[in-house]
C-alpha cells in the first residue's frame, strides 16, 4: 500500500526556512559591509539575494521531495534497495547543483570560483544534503505514526461495533453444539442425515476451538474444509468439487483461521453452480504460498453481501503474518494467493 505524501506547503515551507539560514552569514557580512560603507546597497546585491535563495529552495525541494515523498509513493522496492537508490540519486542532484552553481557563477558574475570556493561550497552543500536527508526521514516518521493512530482509532471503532453486534446476537454457543448433538441421537438411523450433522458438528466445533488462535496449521484447516465441503457438496452433489494439490511440507505451516474457508464460500456465493456449468476450486501449494483459484462463471443475480470477506482476509494477513494476500482476475479464472511465511 503506497504511503500517505508529505504535503508540498509544508515541503516548501521547510525548503524556505532553510535557505534563509543558510544564507544568514553572507547576509550579515553584505550587511557589515554597507554600514561600515564599503559598499551601497544596490538591485544587484538584491537580485543577487533572491537568486541564491531561490537556487537553495529549489535544492532543498528537490531533496526533500525525493526522499520524504517519491521514494515512499511511488516505489515499491524492498528496503534495503530503496535506500541504496536514494543515496546514489542524492549524490548524483548534489553534484548536479554544485556543478550548475559553479556554471552559473561564472556565467553571471563573469568570474571563477577559487579552489577554496569551490571546496567551501561542496562543504555547505554536503552539510545541507544531510540535515535535508533526516528532515526527510523525521517527517515520513511523523506521517507513518499519524497513519498508524487513525488506523488504531479506525481498528478500535470497527472492535466496538464487533462486540456491540456480538452482544444483539449472543446465543450461547455450548447450547447450540449440544443440541447438535442430541439431533444426532434423534436421527442415528439416517445415515445422510446423521453424517451431515456430524459434519456440522466437527465445523463447530473447530470455530469454537480456533476463535482464540490468531494462526492454525494448515492441515488442521484443511480438516475443516473438508467438513465444510460436504456440506456444500450435500446441496450441490456432483455439480461441485474441490481439487487439492498441496506440497506436504506447508501442512505444518500456519494460516489465519477459516481462510481456506472464505475463499471457497467467496466462490460458491459468487459463481453459477449446475449441471452445464459446474463449479470446481482448486487449491494447490506454488512455493510458499497455497493458491485458491476458480473459473468464473458470474451468477447473473448475485446475493446481498457487505463485501468485506476479502479485504478483512487482507488485514488478518498483514497484521499477523507480516504479509499481503495477492489476488488476480482475468476474463475467466480468479486466484488467490496466500503467503505462509511471513517477509523478512
Amino acid at each position: 500500500m503506497a504511503a500517505k505524501p508529505i504535503k508540498q506547503a509544508t515541503i516548501l515551507r521547510i525548503s524556505l526556512l532553510l535557505a534563509l539560514l543558510v544564507s544568514i552569514p553572507r547576509n550579515v557580512y553584505l550587511y557589515n559591509m554597507m554600514i561600515e560603507g564599503k559598499m551601497g546597497f544596490s538591485g544587484i546585491w538584491f537580485a543577487d539575494f533572491l537568486f541564491r535563495i531561490a537556487f537553495l529552495v529549489t535544492f532543498g525541494w528537490l531533496i526533500l521531495q525525493l526522499n520524504a515523498n517519491l521514494a515512499y509513493t511511488r516505489v515499491t522496492w524492498p528496503p534495503y534497495l530503496r535506500f541504496t537508490a536514494l543515496i546514489l540519486a542524492d549524490i548524483g542532484i548534489l553534484v548536479l547543483f554544485i556543478a550548475l552553481w559553479e556554471f552559473l557563477h561564472g556565467f553571471l558574475a563573469e568570474t571563477e570560483l577559487t579552489r577554496e570556493d569551490i571546496g567551501f561550497l561542496k562543504f555547505r552543500y554536503a552539510i545541507l544534503l544531510l540535515v535535508l536527508f533526516f528532515i526527510a526521514r523525521i517527517l515520513r516518521l511523523q506521517t507513518e505514526q499519524q497513519e498508524n493512530l487513525i488506523e488504531y482509532e479506525r481498528l478500535k471503532q470497527q472492535n466496538l461495533q464487533n462486540e456491540l453486534a456480538a452482544i444483539k446476537n449472543q446465543v450461547d454457543p455450548h447450547f447450540l453444539f449440544n443440541s447438535l448433538n442430541s439431533l444426532t441421537s434423534l436421527i442415528r438411523d439416517n445415515e445422510p442425515a446423521t453424517k451431515f450433522v456430524r459434519k456440522l458438528s466437527h465445523m463447530y466445533r473447530y470455530i469454537l476451538q480456533s476463535g482464540d488462535n490468531n494462526l492454525v496449521p494448515v492441515r488442521e484447516e484443511l480438516k475443516f474444509l473438508e467438513s465444510y465441503t460436504y456440506l456444500i457438496k450435500t446441496r450441490y452433489r456432483d455439480r461441485f468439487d474441490i481439487g487439492l494439490d498441496i506440497a506436504p511440507e506447508l501442512l505444518s505451516a500456519t494460516i489465519p483461521p477459516l481462510a481456506l474457508q472464505l475463499l471457497v464460500e467467496n466462490a460458491v456465493k459468487h459463481n453459477e453452480i449446475s449441471e452445464s456449468n459446474p463449479l470446481k476450486v482448486e487449491i494447490y501449494s506454488e512455493g510458499d504460498s497455497l493458491v485458491v483459484a476458480n473459473k468464473i462463471r458470474e451468477r447473473t443475480s448475485l446475493p446481498d453481501q457487505t463485501g468485506y470477506g476479502l479485504t478483512n482476509l487482507q488485514k488478518r494477513f498483514s497484521l499477523i503474518k507480516k504479509t499481503d494476500i495477492v489476488i488476480r482476475r482475468t476474463a475467466d479464472t480468479f486466484t488467490v494467493t496466500l503467503p505462509l511465511k511471513p517477509v523478512a
